[in-house]
């Protein structure tokens, strides 16, 4: 293997001498990353933070957490072991000894180890570094070494408890999902004062009901609001029921991560030979407030939880056109005159979304619409050098009674199921009873039909929506804890049953950590498939998903404002390249709006979803001319440059915008977007990550200004952007023209 370069960083902020720590500036294995501080202390670093955690304490602990940027906490919260578990139906206790001997320490993972004799169990607590640069990692393992299944109660996945002044003015700034349409606030920027109590929780599901908190994309940034804005972030990656809280009391600042604890009580059933995980936490350092946390965190994805092959294509991500435009109405004369628009266009995919199929849970093609089938529709796709790519909500059962549907009246089918459903029961349209990926057979059976579908229809794509990961189940002869039927509380919405009782998460962790599996297998036997994770739009964008797909329907409403915000929004958190914006119809009376349209969705990965053959042919024209550009000039910076958020939060009112700035190659994009108030013809944006000593060659694309050269120093200060009408757009390139003189 080639060598690769290294950098020196050195940590100076600590209350004793540090080594200097070798670490790549690449993406790679770390060298020397960690470090024995004493016999009892233990480090592990990467460029941009070190952690150091005590082995001496009969529990273990994350002792200090420091960041090359000099923010530098200590940490005083031991990790508790589970004290009990449960064993025929009684409380056992557990008394935990740590197994030195088991111990391991390297490069770039520390494992302590304990073992209990009676019961038989092993808990290994991990941090791991995967980069040279961005967070480390943390999980914890418990195993069971004995004969008899054991009951765990509840283990979190990290606990943080920091000694803060009591007159530092610290903030937390998190994140809501786009799930169904954004909010309207999105991001959350909290002064954390005495008292302060604040926790998010995510799932697969994130309902929204009011008077509710929305559900986050789980993690958060915590800083200090004096500059240079330092602090720590940290993220569960994970699908499933989490949450993080934070709660502030003088001058001692606690925080939790892992999975959620109600409505509880937890339980979690750990056969003989067989393990639990908790959901794998991350945590870093960082300055510069949430954007400079973002402009970490995003790289540090793509690099570690990104599928590789996928960032490999300098086609990701692709412009798709996608059949929703006609809704269920989709057939065979429409996906072929839709692909031959798509190559007109310069269109990279063609994507059929639902209404392809003999019904809910029989994902066959319809032979009265695609009387051909849909691999003859792929091969039409890649005749005309266009990927491939279908809807499907495959663990969802219905009514159909042909070979190979699941039907809920099917006893194998039944008994897989979240809960029985009524002798009057019907599906909707595309959504019908989930299915518990839990249960193994289940597992075993969606796995080959996922695999099936792949094959059978020619697959480069395939999207998963709905509700694919059962929320809670009635069922008390699943793997997972059976419900407290005293609590427990079913209710019917969108052909589904949803289940909330005592053993939701469990039945959440282990659905999740099944459709792990699956889409694991999966891209292992198609390893060049692109997943979409869609689940109603938005309600699964999460970290653990980042892992196992390649990108994300970010809200399920489609007009410029809606994609605006939850574009702005999961920005901060994840890689541009995965969020996907759909493009709708809206009204386009002026070829400015139509690019306003269209560009309100090319911040990150765009997708049409309108009838282009009803464009005028000036639009065409216009499409054709911005897709070009998307895949020339903007793509390279959505997959490279830093992001800065460089206006509020788009209100559809007053100006917006987004800043790309890839200080590697030299070059920039401001997306700048004016609402629709009449009589704000101009904005200034303040940009961020340029050199004040430098000078910026600057095109702006529509020519609403001359070309020109501007310092760096006058940029920061404000680019102005002059549109003479309303609900507008403009890109402006930044090119770095050297040094001021």
């Amino acid at each position: 293997m080639a060598k690769k370069m290294l950098r020196m960083t050195r940590f100076t902020t600590s209350p004793f001498i540090l080594p200097a720590l070798c670490v790549l500036s690449l993406v790679g294995t770390p060298c020397a990353t960690a470090a024995r501080e004493s016999s009892r202390t233990l480090s592990l670093a990467t460029s941009d933070i070190r952690i150091t955690v005590d082995t001496s304490a009969a529990q273990p602990r994350l002792d200090l957490i420091e960041a090359s940027s000099g923010f530098s906490v200590k940490n005083h919260a031991d990790e508790p072991l589970p004290d009990f578990v449960e064993m025929n139906g009684a409380q056992v206790r557990v008394r935990w000894e740590h197994r030195k001997d088991l111990d391991s320490f390297d490069g770039h993972k520390i494992v302590i180890v304990y073992e209990s004799q009676n019961p038989r169990l092993r808990l290994s607590w991990k941090w791991t570094v995967r980069a040279g640069f961005g967070p480390v990692e943390h999980s914890i393992t418990v195993e069971n070494l004995g004969e008899r299944e054991v009951w765990l109660p509840m283990i979190d996945s990290m606990r943080l408890s920091f000694a803060v002044p009591a007159a530092s003015q610290m903030r937390n700034f998190y994140v809501e999902k786009g799930a169904g349409t954004p909010s309207p606030q999105g991001i959350h920027l909290e002064n954390i004062a005495n008292g302060y109590r604040w926790t998010g929780f995510s799932s697969t599901y994130a309902h929204t009901h009011e008077g509710e908190p929305r559900e986050i994309i789980p993690a958060e940034f915590v800083f200090d609001d004096s500059q240079p804005e330092q602090g720590w972030y940290a993220g569960i990656e994970f699908s499933g029921r989490t949450r993080v809280s934070l709660k502030r009391n003088g001058d001692v600042l606690r925080s939790v991560l892992g999975l959620n604890p109600d409505p509880g009580p937890f339980r979690t059933r750990v056969v003989p030979g067989g393990s639990f995980e908790s959901p794998t936490v991350f945590l870093g350092a960082f300055s510069g407030g949430p954007d400079g946390a973002g402009n970490q965190l995003r790289p540090w994805v793509r690099a570690v939880l990104g599928n590789p092959l996928t960032w490999k294509d300098p086609q990701y991500p692709y412009v798709v056109n996608n059949s929703w435009g006609s809704g269920m109405a989709v057939d065979e004369p429409l996906a072929l005159r839709m692909i031959g628009e798509s190559r007109e266009l310069g269109v990279e995919m063609f994507h059929i979304d639902a209404g392809w199929f003999r019904g809910v849970g029989d994902w066959y093609p319809n032979p009265e619409k695609f009387p051909h089938g849909l691999a003859y529709i792929a091969d039409q796709a890649h005749k005309n050098g266009l990927r491939f790519g279908i809807w499907v909500d495959w663990t969802q059962a219905a009514l159909d009674t042909q070979p190979g549907a699941l039907n809920v009246h099917d006893p194998k089918v039944a008994n897989w199921m979240v809960n029985d459903v009524s002798s009057d029961w019907k599906p909707e349209e595309f959504k019908g009873q989930t299915i518990d990926l839990g249960v193994l057979a289940a597992h075993d059976y969606l796995r080959k039909e996922v695999n099936r579908i792949i094959n059978d229809y020619h697959l480069d794509m395939i999207e998963h929506d709905g509700y694919l990961v059962a929320q809670g189940c009635v069922r008390d002869d699943h793997p997972h804890a059976p419900p407290n039927r005293s609590t427990m509380k079913v209710t019917h919405e969108s052909g589904s049953d949803f289940v909330l009782a005592s053993n939701s998460t469990d039945v959440s962790y282990r659905a999740v950590r099944s459709y792990y599996d699956i889409y694991a297998h999966t891209r292992a036997e198609h390893p060049g498939l692109i997943f979409e994770i869609c689940n109603d739009g938005g309600r699964m964008v999460d970290f653990g998903s980042a892992a196992h797909g390649d990108y994300f329907s970010i809200t399920d409403t489609y007009d410029p404002l809606s994609n605006r915000r939850a574009f702005y929004d999961a920005s901060y958190l994840l890689p541009a390249a995965m969020l996907e914006s759909y493009v709708e119809k809206w009204p386009t009376p002026r070829p400015e709006n139509f690019l306003y349209m269209l560009r309100s969705g090319m911040m990150g990965w765009i997708t049409l979803m309108l009838d282009t053959s009803a464009w005028r042919p000036e639009q065409h024209e216009a499409a054709n001319l911005a897709i070009a550009l998307y895949k020339q000039k903007l793509r390279p910076l959505i997959r490279h440059a830093d992001l800065y958020h460089v206006s509020s939060r788009p209100d559809g009112v007053h100006w917006d915008g987004i800043e790309y700035w890839d200080p590697t190659r030299g070059q920039g994009v401001v997306f700048a977007f004016r609402g629709s108030v009449p009589d704000e013809p101009e904005h200034r944006f303040a940009l961020v990550g340029l050199d004040p000593a430098r000078k910026y060659r600057l095109h702006f694309q529509d020519g609403s200004s001359a070309d020109q050269k501007v310092t760096g120093r006058d940029l920061m200060q404000g680019l102005e952007v002059h549109l003479p009408y309303p609900l507008s757009s403009e890109l402006v390139f930044l090119t770095d023209a050297g040094i001021n003189r």
